[in-house]
């Protein structure tokens, strides 16, 4: 039923998609609670509150391009996007490097990695939804010619580190909260949150390029604009030195564009069995971020 829903939405134009996205973004933001108090909380906490309105909408438009993304014809979703800075990906491949493509949670993270897959095999590291219906979805929509799938577990590891190590491209999202023992406390936007280790672990084993791709969302359903830039991490710092640095650069990109980051994700939750960070260990007010 679900996936018949999707495909059936797919053949409608994007800018009626976008429409349709904010209506449901704010219905969403009205209706549900505990979504609002996360978006709230977070985008004020990272000092875009001004932004907020417009966030309500983009989140929106997120949820309801998905059907376009991932169950349109591909050159007609290939056809809505175009990439500024390619060179810098063209670069790190002819000097033989792996590349470790860190995207966010920042406009239409879907898309940057089947743009990437249209010019080069690309491996992505892959978390299961918690909805089953979900899971045939999103492993069609995603594993599309040239683009691979890694299960978020240590032979998903293992498979994107071979894959650097050939000099392929992998995907990650740097800002999903990883499982505990997998992950690191480090401030994102002044506030400790549960930070993954992963992708400085891979690009200093592989000795790899790290890029960072955001694809906007343009107004008016007009597409997508890709940009890319480079980004050199200190290998020789500690863990947590690593993951405040990729967190940094999360924070200025995010701020390029701060209505269009997920502000409704729980980024500040504390997985199961992972030890609070001094903030919370001292505060009393943790339940609805504790990871069930």
């Amino acid at each position: 039923m679900l996936v018949a829903l999707f495909r059936l939405f797919s053949h409608l134009p994007l800018p009626i998609l976008h429409a349709l996205g904010v209506a449901a973004g704010w219905l969403v933001y009205l209706t549900s609670p505990r979504y609002r108090r996360h978006l709230r909380t977070n985008i004020t906490q990272a000092g875009f509150g001004k932004h907020l309105h417009q966030a309500i909408g983009e989140a929106g438009k997120n949820a309801l391009e998905l059907p376009f993304i991932w169950c349109a014809n591909p050159q007609r979703v290939m056809r809505s996007i175009r990439a500024e800075h390619w060179d810098i990906v063209d670069a790190a491949r002819e000097a033989g490097k792996g590349i470790v493509f860190l995207t966010p949670h920042l406009g239409c993270f879907e898309i940057s990695a089947q743009f990437a897959a249209t010019r080069m095999p690309l491996t992505v590291m892959y978390r299961p939804p918690k909805q089953a219906a979900l899971k045939p979805l999103i492993e069609d929509a995603r594993a599309r010619h040239n683009l691979s799938l890694a299960p978020a577990n240590l032979s998903g590891v293992r498979a994107l580190l071979k894959v650097l190590r050939r000099g392929g491209a992998t995907g990650i999202l740097p800002d999903q909260v990883p499982q505990e023992g997998e992950g690191v406390w480090a401030d994102f936007f002044g506030k400790p949150a549960y930070t993954m280790t992963l992708p400085a672990k891979l690009a200093g084993m592989a000795d790899a390029a790290i890029i960072i791709a955001f694809a906007e969302r343009l107004p008016r359903g007009q597409g997508y604009q890709l940009h890319l830039q480079p980004f050199t991490l200190d290998t020789s710092g500690t863990a947590e030195q690593q993951a405040r640095a990729i967190n940094a650069a999360m924070e200025t990109i995010i701020a390029t564009r701060p209505a269009q980051y997920f502000w409704s994700y729980n980024r500040y939750k504390i997985p199961a069995g992972a030890t609070l960070p001094p903030q919370a260990a001292s505060s009393s007010n943790t339940t609805d971020e504790v990871a069930s």
